[in-house]
């Protein structure tokens, strides 16, 4: 009988050694922003269009979470077709990114995190440059409610060192969207877009070493279809124009993206 027990215990302790251990957790993906400047009017856009769609779909970058800015400017409306989605105020944006870069202003131009601007349906660039940018420090970045018609819950903290002083932004984005054109280079042709920039709003600005809060109530167009609307924040270095923190929160739940 003593024997027995010995054996059970050797084979008990045999066991333990060899079970598999559990599963670690899979690390948090880095959220990576992707604008895209396009148009309607454009007949080079609908393929950068369809790039940023499907890379925002499949996530392909690991350790990255690519967030879509589809940003569509007005420079091309006069050119047969006028852009639904344009405002003059993503024009005004390329413009800043354009002063940065010396790249001038074109369309489909995609800027990664406000660190590379490309064209936009260079696939392998743009995987390459989210990959590079998801290894980059970043800021501490919380977002959450805005449902119901409650304000969003906004913070922001831990600057990267040299960030200096940085903006806070919100984006309302929306997905799904498409138009049938009616004019122009894309004259017939139905269009499926990225998500779409909605609204862009500046809350504020951080400096570094300080911590950011704000609870801004949402503003929500009657058009849009809330079960695609996101909040995307956005915490961008006022010098550099790099972005050094994002999150994103579907309006439809409480997940938020960190």
């Amino acid at each position: 009988m003593k024997l027995l027990l010995v054996t059970l215990g050797g084979l008990a302790g045999l066991a333990t050694l060899t079970a598999p251990a559990p599963p670690s957790p899979a690390p948090a993906r880095v959220p990576v922003v992707v604008e895209l400047f396009t148009s309607e009017g454009c007949s080079s856009c609908p393929g950068a269009d369809a790039t940023l769609r499907e890379l925002e779909s499949s996530q392909p970058v690991a350790g990255a979470e690519v967030i879509a800015l589809g940003q569509h400017v007005d420079y091309w409306n006069r050119l047969g077709w006028k852009d639904q989605f344009s405002d003059p105020a993503y024009t005004a944006r390329q413009a800043q990114y354009a002063a940065r870069f010396g790249s001038g202003s074109y369309t489909p131009q995609a800027v990664v995190q406000g660190r590379t601007e490309l064209v936009g349906s260079r696939r392998a660039d743009l995987v390459a440059a989210i990959g590079r940018a998801a290894r980059a420090a970043r800021a501490t970045v919380g977002l959450a409610g805005g449902q119901g018609g409650q304000p969003l819950r906004v913070r922001v903290a831990s600057l990267p060192a040299g960030t200096g002083l940085a903006q806070v932004l919100l984006f309302i984005t929306e997905s799904g969207l498409a138009t049938q054109v009616g004019g122009g280079e894309n004259a017939g042709q139905l269009l499926r877009h990225a998500s779409v920039v909605r609204s862009l709003r500046p809350l504020g600005t951080v400096a570094p070493g300080a911590t950011f809060e704000a609870s801004p109530t949402l503003a929500l167009a009657a058009g849009w279809n809330p079960a695609h609307l996101r909040a995307v924040v956005v915490v961008q270095a006022e010098r550099t124009r790099q972005v050094v923190g994002a999150a994103a929160l579907p309006l439809g739940g409480e997940l938020a993206r960190q």
